[in-house]
């Protein structure tokens, strides 16, 4: 399966530009889905020297992504006017609707092939605090 992943809220807490810590368990897992076989994109907003600091990130944690916002290692960007949209299986990323469920549940669903659904335990989500206010904020 090919997986893409976000980094900043998913990988390692929001601390963007700067790299927050790691979340709980996201290395190994990642490292665990790799032995899986699966194809792991690291999927980021971040470009230049601060796409650089996650991608230098993740191979001092040992994680070793398939392709860096790309779909595969080889892919070129030569179009002004190519999109970046990615073809991949499954997207882990904190802004999923509900949230994002800890990395021991996204393993276990991930390994048992079982679809992602409000099925996991609510304290078990990391919600971005304040965001719906944020939304329909005035000014």
């Amino acid at each position: 399966m090919v997986i893409a992943v976000d980094f900043d809220g998913t990988i390692v807490q929001h601390r963007y530009p700067q790299i927050g810590e790691e979340i709980s368990f996201a290395t190994e897992t990642l490292k665990m889905l790799i032995q899986d076989h699966h194809k792991l994109i690291l999927w980021t907003v971040r470009e230049g020297k601060l796409l650089h600091d996650a991608v230098e990130w993740r191979k001092e944690h040992g994680v070793e992504f398939y392709a860096v916002n790309k779909n595969h290692p080889m892919e070129e960007f030569t179009d002004i006017n190519y999109s970046r949209k990615l073809r991949a299986h499954l997207f882990i990323d904190d802004y999923s609707l509900g949230g994002i469920p800890d990395w021991e549940i996204i393993y276990k669903k991930i390994s048992k092939g079982q679809a992602f659904t409000a099925d996991y335990p609510k304290e078990k989500l990391r919600r971005k605090k304040g965001w719906f206010k944020r939304l329909f904020r005035k000014g």
